[in-house]
């Protein structure tokens, strides 16, 4: 049986498609008074760009965002674009961004070339991996993002790691965990079918 293959180009456009998912997560927002890093789905995307692209295109998908928004396009939460918003004090988060997609990635791309669905002539199926598997993994790319944005937000305020962690991390932990869940199931039921298709 012959395997297609997503061409670059096709590959190309899904990594501006989740580029563009991750702009409109990272637009509903909820602003938090006591800290400038609101809650918003932007890591949500980030989840399943990197499970569902693979670390290559993933990388490539938020580094696609990052620079979109670098250039002042508005991409950013609120709207907002430029490198201001990157040298301010949520910017390593969101270049947090695409150290977690990479990560996310590679390890999806582990996961699914030792247990990809793959169709046998004697119809034997190889099961794809729980969504714990892909919910560690995705957690692993947060905390990740969580040393990128909370290393320079203690930089560029000054403020100490206890008080960063509890303005910046702590807070937002429990919404983590259900994006992370959310995320682990949607990419358990879309990797398998991409997978079949070459990725």
């Amino acid at each position: 049986m012959t395997t297609k293959h997503y061409s670059g180009t096709a590959m190309m456009i899904l990594c501006g498609i989740f580029a563009a998912i991750t702009a409109i997560c990272s637009f509903i927002t909820i602003p938090l008074g006591f800290t400038p890093v609101p809650i918003n789905l932007g890591t949500l995307a980030v989840f399943l760009t990197g499970g569902i692209l693979g670390k290559k295109y993933g990388t490539i998908s938020m580094a696609v965002y990052v620079l979109l928004g670098a250039v002042g396009i508005p991409v950013f939460s609120g709207f907002r674009g430029g490198i201001g918003v990157l040298a301010g004090p949520t910017g390593g988060y969101i270049i947090g961004y695409i150290a977690a997609a990479f990560i996310i990635g590679l390890t999806a791309d582990i996961i699914s070339g030792r247990n990809a669905l793959k169709t046998t002539e004697d119809k034997r199926y190889i099961h794809f991996p729980a969504i714990g598997l892909y919910a560690l993994t995705m957690a692993t790319g947060l905390i990740i993002c969580y040393a990128f944005g909370t290393a320079w937000f203690m930089i560029s305020t000054g403020t100490p790691l206890w008080t960063s962690l509890l303005s910046c991390v702590f807070p937002f932990l429990p919404g983590d965990a259900l994006k992370i869940l959310a995320a682990a199931i949607l990419v358990r039921k879309l990797r398998p079918l991409l997978n079949k298709n070459g990725i």
